[in-house]
């Protein structure tokens, strides 16, 4: 998931007149982004009943925490390995149909885990055999996934979109592991699998019914490959910050997967119930961080900073909280300070990239979001077996505010916005204009 470049365009995306009222759902408004919004709740809350079905199997087959980051940091690995170059093919090729195809081997996956479970062979080596392949899966996916949102709004409405992108992942994070976790304490892991495997006739659907607004012509005259993306991201501060603050931050903040069954089971002392409540306080903050991102015209740099530093603060009153009430009212807030951070550096990526780059540099974002897992799970995983999870939290917390201390010190021009001289630069193909 990173940088949107361009060689041959203004380096900054348009900035949109100022609207009138501020509408963080104005991207509803057109037909296809809405037949996408639908199938993408179903399927995204399928994905995380799965997570969480997992991380409490496999914790309940080694009872190891160190066990656990491994196997969830296996589907890390191929994005990690190749994850810049599902960036290129979803520049190349038609990305509705790309998509058809990645939801269909996803359900595939999900049958096979379901099927596995069912009848008792559903053990650790099938469980990173199936992520792994879902890694793989999703080297092409992710990328593809978010350069389509900007095929489905006008471009005056993409930060809307990004938004409300976020919105329904960050809802899935509710929804999942809630049902998950009502699934898990009642009748067991397996149901679970079984859910995810249906929840992609939804998305599956919608893309056969989508018809994208418009489709860029090819750019010819545009640099191919990942070299051609690296290039132009390494020399502009809008793409290239909020890629090593997530590179950062990813590694060791964003591993609540590793952290919240360990916090859950061996800090709280509770079940599976305590774990599905405990991942729901995080994902309620996370759909108001998400939301509250769509209020915001464009993401500016201040805004990475102070989000970055409120994350790093909220990860470490998690840390301290004497009991699971307190921890559940700080995770809430760590949501929304860790998805305000997330979908401002999304929003900021897809908002300065050129169409024709634009799937190269969400490679770059999937690969410094997802490809930082098979080092931070495992190494989060040791840090709990060491010292505990409260110790994994502050590990993250301190990631954060470093990132923060980094964004602070990047020297950036004056945003348009505010500096009429600066908004009369803002189309020469020189000017940074991210702040």
């Amino acid at each position: 998931m990173e940088r949107d470049a361009l060689a041959v365009v203004p380096e900054a995306a348009p900035i949109a007149p100022k609207p009138r009222r501020a509408n963080a759902f104005r991207a509803l408004r057109s037909v296809p982004f809405r037949w996408y919004f639908g199938g993408q709740i179903a399927s995204a809350s399928g994905t995380f009943v799965q997570t969480t079905a997992i991380g409490w199997l496999v914790l309940g087959i080694t009872g190891s925490p160190a066990s656990l980051g491994l196997v969830l940091a296996a589907s890390g690995v191929p994005p990690l390995l190749f994850g810049p170059w599902g960036g290129v093919v979803a520049d190349r090729v038609d990305l509705r149909k790309l998509l058809i195809g990645t939801q269909v081997a996803s359900a595939v996956l999900a049958v096979a885990l379901w099927l596995a479970a069912a009848s008792g062979h559903a053990g650790v080596p099938l469980v990173i055999a199936v992520t792994v392949l879902g890694g793989v899966v999703q080297i092409v996916d992710s990328p593809a996934r978010q350069a389509f949102v900007a095929r489905l709004v006008p471009s005056a409405d993409l930060a809307s979109a990004a938004s409300v992108n976020g919105v329904v992942m960050n809802s899935a994070r509710v929804v999942g592991p809630a049902l998950a976790g009502v699934l898990i304490a009642t009748i067991g892991t397996t149901p679970c699998f079984a859910v995810n495997a249906v929840s992609y006739l939804a998305v599956i659907g919608a893309l056969f019914a989508i018809r994208p607004l418009a489709v860029p012509a090819a750019a010819t005259e545009t640099p191919q490959g990942v070299a051609a993306g690296l290039r132009y991201a390494r020399t502009r501060q809008q793409l290239w910050l909020p890629l090593v603050m997530m590179a950062l931050v990813g590694l060791l903040a964003f591993n609540f997967a590793v952290i919240l069954p360990v916090l859950a089971k061996e800090t709280f002392h509770g079940t599976g119930g305590t774990y599905g409540l405990l991942s729901t306080m995080l994902s309620i903050g996370s759909v108001a961080g998400s939301l509250a991102v769509g209020l915001v015209r464009h993401p500016r740099r201040v805004y990475l900073v102070a989000a970055a530093a409120a994350f790093g603060a909220c990860l470490a009153a998690t840390a301290v909280a004497p009991n699971l009430g307190i921890a559940c009212a700080a995770l809430v807030a760590t949501g929304i300070a860790a998805f305000c951070f997330v979908t401002l550096a999304s929003t900021a990526l897809q908002l300065h990239s050129d169409p024709a780059y634009r799937g190269r540099i969400m490679a770059l974002w999937v690969f410094v979001y997802l490809g930082t897992t098979p080092i931070g799970s495992p190494l989060t995983g040791w840090i709990c077996d060491a010292a505990g999870p409260r110790a994994a939290l502050l590990v993250g917390a301190a990631a954060c505010l470093v990132a923060a201390g980094i964004a602070a010190r990047v020297r950036t021009p004056p945003h348009p916005d505010d500096n009429p001289a600066a908004a009369r630069c803002a189309a020469e193909p020189d000017a940074d204009t991210v702040r």
